[in-house]
């Protein structure tokens, strides 16, 4: 069976990743840079903000808010070390109370606050996170550098967690073959896979464990 070919921007069947996130991969970086193919210029380099709702109860659902809108995946499996995500739903503020009532607060996996509302803005849904003991805000500043390397969608990256600057790096794909080769390719074989919630979970001290380096 042929692969499925991938393009950087455009969806695909489901993919699995390679993330990880440290002080440092600047050897990584550099040799990912150098094997890639010409990538669209789009991609060279990308800057965002977003938020990132973290929940102390749930590690399987990733929610962001970016431009108003809002953003949630669940992970599916692992294979082979690399995780799969699919998406559970998208949502724009303001939001209809039933869709947070219905969607959101179950994906958080906390108990729900009243609602007096049919539709929420974007400044009462934070106030609502802000305000639940286990469920929290965190602005993420994301500089992004594109490439491909063997047929996968690879990045490397600046981030800023609430102001605690991180570097990332990840090769995603359809094919788990495809992104082992370029973890080996690029000199990070070893390196502990580790996605975008674990990682903020950790720099702000709800998750009580390392970085990759």
């Amino acid at each position: 069976m042929s692969k499925e070919g991938l393009a950087i921007g455009e969806i695909s069947k489901p993919r699995f990743e390679f993330r990880t996130f440290g002080q440092n991969f600047d050897n990584a970086n550099k040799r990912m840079a150098r094997l890639s193919m010409p990538v669209p210029e789009k991609v060279w380099e990308r800057h965002s903000d977003e938020i990132y709702i973290l929940s102390r109860t749930n590690d399987v659902n990733n929610t962001k808010i970016r431009d108003g809108k809002m953003d949630i995946k669940t992970y599916v499996q692992t294979v082979d070390g690399l995780e799969q995500w699919n998406p559970l739903m998208k949502g724009e503020f303001p939001i209809a109370a039933k869709v947070l009532t219905e969607e959101v607060f179950p994906a958080f996996m906390v108990t729900m606050p009243s609602l007096d509302k049919d539709v929420i803005t974007y400044d009462e849904f934070i106030s609502m996170i802000e305000a639940h003991p286990d469920l929290q805000a965190v602005k993420v500043h994301k500089e992004r550098y594109g490439y491909m390397v063997n047929n996968t969608i690879c990045e490397t990256g600046s981030v800023l967690i609430n102001g605690a600057r991180v570097e990332t790096i990840n090769s995603e794909s359809t094919e788990v073959e495809d992104i082992k080769k370029t973890i080996n390719d690029v000199g990070l074989a070893g390196v502990e896979n580790i996605n975008y919630l674990q990682a903020i979970k950790r720099v702000i001290g709800m998750i009580n464990k390392p970085l990759a380096n």
